[in-house]
């Protein structure tokens, strides 16, 4: 089953990375977020992807081309260039279609840009700036289980602020951060095939096409409590970095 992953964004609100690569390749630790995110599909035994190019797609390219000999011992004979890979098991199963889907083109867009490269009446799709523990699996079965045209993972955000509750002007309680009762849209999709009639070269995947899904009651929902976090700030990078670091690594599920 292919894994349609969105990388073609600027991510300008990550600008003091983004300005010398796209975001999915801004590192967690060692290795880009991208790398994180196929490997928790590749955990479940889904390695045929199609990356959705866009601004600075070549790099991720170059980083993929270059994957074996920067992470492998290898010899190099200077006199004839002739490089030789040494045995490793250390390199991932991954099939990796790079498909360029334009520099200004939205998410749905994108997604539109690749159906021809879709053969099955299933694929999955998520963003190149999130990771989680969700089971991907789990996830597959409650789309077939549903029998929807589309499935996104709704997640609960955590609160920016510490929440207080008073009485009596005396504070009774004190969560830092707590995890608010709305949901909201988290990536790690499911579509079914159909998903393209509602989609079309200029679309955004979370505009019209979603709630026109939802109004269809052809938009089921998969509730993940666990561990999610976007990319979305320099913030949100350093927190990242920090648990990696930490060696706690939440969304680690390999």
């Amino acid at each position: 089953m292919k894994v349609v992953i969105l990388c073609g964004g600027k991510g300008t609100r990550l600008n003091e990375e983004t300005e010398f690569r796209p975001k999915p390749l801004v590192k967690i630790g060692d290795m880009p977020i991208l790398w994180h995110i196929m490997k928790i599909y590749s955990y479940y035994g889904f390695n045929d992807f199609i990356l959705c190019l866009g601004y600075r797609g070549e790099m991720i390219k170059e980083f993929f081309v270059n994957f074996s000999w920067m992470g492998q011992d290898f010899i190099l004979e200077l006199s004839s260039s002739k490089k030789t890979l040494l045995p490793s098991n250390s390199l991932p199963n991954w099939k990796i279609t790079f498909v360029d889907t334009g520099q200004e083109t939205n998410t749905g867009g994108r997604i539109k840009k690749i159906e021809k490269y879709i053969g099955e009446d299933t694929f999955m799709a998520t963003y190149g700036d999130g990771v989680s523990n969700i089971n991907i699996k789990s996830l597959l079965e409650f789309h077939k289980e549903k029998g929807r045209i589309a499935t996104l993972t709704a997640i609960h955000p955590p609160s920016q602020f510490g929440i207080i509750e008073e009485k009596d002007g005396i504070a009774a309680s004190f969560k830092e951060k707590p995890m608010l009762d709305g949901l909201i849209n988290g990536g790690f999709f499911v579509f079914n095939k159909k998903i393209f009639s509602y989609l079309s070269f200029d679309s955004i995947l979370e505009e019209e096409p979603l709630r026109e899904l939802a109004k269809e009651k052809e938009l089921s929902v998969y509730v993940h409590s666990g561990f999610w976090m976007c990319m979305d700030t320099f913030k949100q990078a350093q927190t990242l970095n920090n648990i990696w670091k930490e060696g706690k690594g939440l969304w680690k599920v390999w």
